[in-house]
């Protein structure tokens, strides 16, 4: 969103061939560090969808939507997945992140980051940051 929150990793994009309410964007396998809303029908391009608008857990904005259910058989492969547009994305350049990912290491790449944003409650002042994994060089 606007405040940079990590939403989501490079590795996760499914396809870059959507359109949002502000142009293209982006369908992801996972998404973190936002909160789902309530599930409604949409009628969308390909079609009637179940969608719940996703907005950034820190900044509250609305950064896309996730597939809740497709009602035809050629859009299964949607449910469950994020569509977030491309407004709402920051690549973050850092040599860090040039790391390949040894295979197997998929659920090693979210660590828990804890901040704080002043006046939310408990529990939800945990933001996950994208991490992946890196192998000593033991040479």
């Amino acid at each position: 969103g606007e405040c940079r929150t990590p939403l989501t990793s490079h590795d996760d994009i499914i396809s870059k061939s959507f359109h949002g309410r502000h142009g293209r964007a982006y369908l992801f396998d996972q998404c973190v560090n936002v909160v789902i809303g309530p599930a409604e029908d949409r009628l969308l391009i390909t079609g009637l969808h179940s969608v719940c608008d996703i907005f950034c857990k820190r900044c509250k904005g609305m950064v896309g939507w996730t597939y809740a259910k497709a009602y035809e058989a050629s859009q299964k492969y949607k449910e469950g997945k994020f569509i977030i547009e491309k407004i709402n994305l920051h690549m973050e350049e850092s040599d860090y992140y040039t790391v390949s990912h040894p295979a197997g290491e998929r659920s090693d790449r979210w660590r828990l980051r804890s901040m704080s944003w002043g006046s939310e409650t408990q529990g939800k002042d945990i933001v996950y940051e994208y991490h992946p994994s890196v192998t000593p060089n033991t040479s």
